[in-house]
């Protein structure tokens, strides 16, 4: 099984969200930013390191959310999610073909991959970005 992290990160009450390269497994899917956690690496310090290398961004961890769980057709996900706040940097895109901030309504309106759907439910529900 794959584990990776995301984070739901939380600046001025706006969500960041990222979509999927064309090259990328999932092609312009959205989803939340993260990353697979290294060998001897703990998960929340996965999450802080994937942010800055992908989006250039600093990120506080917050709180972590319940894992999801998901199988794909030619693999296996363990999705960690942790709630953050953006403390510093500037936002460039690494490997994505796009980001948006976005409210909590928004969230409806794009195509996510798999994974992250529960996540987005999560968040809708339990109003976790607060």
């Amino acid at each position: 099984m794959l584990i990776v992290t995301c984070a739901i990160i939380i600046h001025e009450r706006k969500i960041l969200i990222c979509q999927r390269s064309s090259s990328m497994n999932l092609p312009l899917k959205w989803e939340f930013p993260g990353g697979k956690v290294e060998p001897n690496e703990d998960d929340a310090t996965t999450i802080v390191r994937e942010i800055k290398e992908e989006l250039h961004l600093d990120i506080e961890v917050v709180k972590r959310l319940e894992p999801v769980e998901h199988d794909y057709p030619t693999f296996r996900i363990r999705l960690v999610p942790f709630v953050a706040h953006a403390v510093g940097g500037k936002l460039l895109l690494e490997e994505h073909a796009d980001a948006k901030w976005v409210t909590m309504d928004d969230l409806d309106q794009y195509d996510w991959a798999p994974a992250d759907m529960p996540i987005v439910e999560q968040l809708k529900a339990d109003a976790l970005w607060n």
